[in-house]
């Protein structure tokens, strides 16, 4: 008999499959995993020796008074890597890779503190002063990519493709995710369930963005924090209450972590590289994401927001992400092609929880998808303002820019599981094929603040940087 016709999103995520499979089975393994390593080689293991002082600083109030602190800044980079990735990626993740993909997100999560660091110190020295109503400074890799390596095409390439990521494809993910956790719910009319929850989440968005980019660092200044603390919690439950489980538990992760056979038998559908992907989606080290948030920071040295920024990469994975996996891999909850993402969590949770798990997940969900959609589009509002140039941004454009978001959030709860994830992860995969390279180039003069910044405090003193001092000669709009 004739197979039945494929249905268009069934053709579509065929191809998304293919590519993706490419960029994450090779390419970007390579590129993560080599770059991570060298900038934590180069570095002096600086993300392991650096810790305690990331934690010192991101309490320092502002330099200058009334702008962002490195504490806000945090937020808004925290907002965007704490979202769905952390519930329902890491439940796929657990679910179609095994135990022992969490093993290999630790392992990004590592050497990605290092590229983390690397280019939101590289953020820092290139921002530029803002020329909108909120008059704060912004950057982000396409500033350092035109002013360090003048090369415009590349930076207008790359401010286009995080607006694509990040307000595109980032922003929908998140909707559908929380539409399909709420589909759980028997009372919930699965025919209109996209459009009030997709609903919801667009006027919940709507009132943050168009208050302009402040509106949004105390939106994420008061919600991150809450959010994350509660859902830490829930999560100890979990783990405690099931305690019997725990030994076990940490020998599926680093025996699966180490099944050579399965990996290479098996490359695609492995716990290596689910465990990469999931780490990479979740933390975004690399990519060039956070940077747009770490330039917004008025700090007296760039090396502060970079141990900020790098703190943000182990507060998402080594945490968040961390909690997630411990509450699926104790509960003894199997998971498969059938139970993935947010359910698997879900009733993992109920082991515990019983039918309050439900509604605390999808509250949950809800919150993180929340942050992690207005975290984006901060994000992208920054990288339209790139494209604009040296000049204040229209207020109709702004409000039109807006709106698209808007919408674009409205119309990811319509998507189709895979498709979504597809498309979110090829996004990824295209800025942090741009940013990699790009920040190996420019990295030795992060590296170079990073001496700078360590002289200084050995010699007692608060740093402050000079961008002279490490012989930058770019004309900056900070650091003369």
């Amino acid at each position: 008999m004739p197979s039945e016709p494929q249905s268009l999103s069934e053709v579509i995520n065929g191809y998304l499959d293919i590519v993706s499979t490419a960029l994450y089975s090779y390419i970007l393994i390579a590129l993560l995993i080599g770059t991570g390593l060298y900038f934590f080689i180069r570095s002096k293991a600086l993300p392991l020796r650096m810790f305690r002082e990331s934690i010192r600083v991101v309490s320092e109030p502002p330099d200058q008074e009334g702008a962002i602190s490195s504490f806000r800044a945090l937020m808004i980079s925290t907002a965007s890597r704490v979202g769905v990735g952390n519930i329902a990626g890491v439940g796929t993740a657990i679910a179609l890779g095994g135990a022992g993909s969490v093993f290999w997100m630790w392992v990004i999560a590592t050497l990605g503190a290092a590229s983390a660091f690397v280019e939101s110190t590289l953020a820092q020295i290139y921002k530029k002063r803002g020329h909108g109503p909120d008059d704060h400074s912004i950057g982000g890799p396409a500033y350092y990519i035109q002013i360090a390596l003048k090369q415009h095409w590349l930076a207008a390439t790359f401010a286009l493709v995080l607006i694509l990521t990040y307000m595109g494809g980032f922003n929908m993910l998140a909707s559908f995710n929380v539409v399909d956790s709420f589909s759980q719910y028997s009372w919930f009319d699965p025919s209109w369930t996209p459009y009030l929850l997709g609903g919801i989440l667009t006027i919940a968005m709507a009132l943050s963005i168009f208050g302009g980019t402040r509106r949004l660092t105390y939106v994420t200044g008061l919600l991150v924090p809450i959010m994350a603390l509660i859902y830490l919690a829930a999560g100890l439950i979990v783990v405690i209450f099931n305690y019997q489980n725990i030994p076990s538990m940490f020998l599926q992760i680093f025996e699966q972590a180490f099944d050579f056979r399965a990996i290479f038998s098996g490359f695609a559908g492995s716990a290596m590289m689910y465990g990469i992907k999931r780490g990479l989606y979740s933390n975004e080290a690399g990519v060039g994401s956070a940077p747009n948030a770490a330039a917004t920071a008025s700090v007296s040295h760039p090396v502060k927001q970079g141990l900020v920024q790098m703190l943000s990469v182990f507060i998402d994975t080594m945490v968040i992400c961390t909690i997630t996996a411990f509450i699926i891999l104790s509960s003894g909850v199997q998971g498969g092609e059938d139970l993935k993402g947010a359910p698997l969590v879900t009733q993992s949770m109920a082991t515990i929880f019983g039918d309050f798990a439900l509604p605390f997940t999808s509250f949950a969900l809800l919150l993180f998808a929340f942050t992690t959609i207005i975290g984006n589009f901060y994000y992208a509002e920054v990288n339209l303002r790139f494209l604009v140039g040296d000049r204040p941004t229209p207020i109709w454009a702004l409000q039109i820019f807006r709106s698209l978001a808007a919408v674009l959030v409205f119309m990811g709860g319509l998507l189709e599981f895979s498709v979504a994830w597809n498309l979110g992860d090829i996004l990824m995969g295209i800025m942090a094929l741009i940013n990699l390279p790009v920040i190996i180039i420019l990295g030795k003069k992060a590296l170079d603040a990073a001496e700078d910044y360590i002289a200084q405090r050995k010699a007692g003193k608060n740093p402050e940087f000079r961008a002279t001092s490490i012989g930058i000669t770019d004309t900056l709009d900070y650091w003369r």
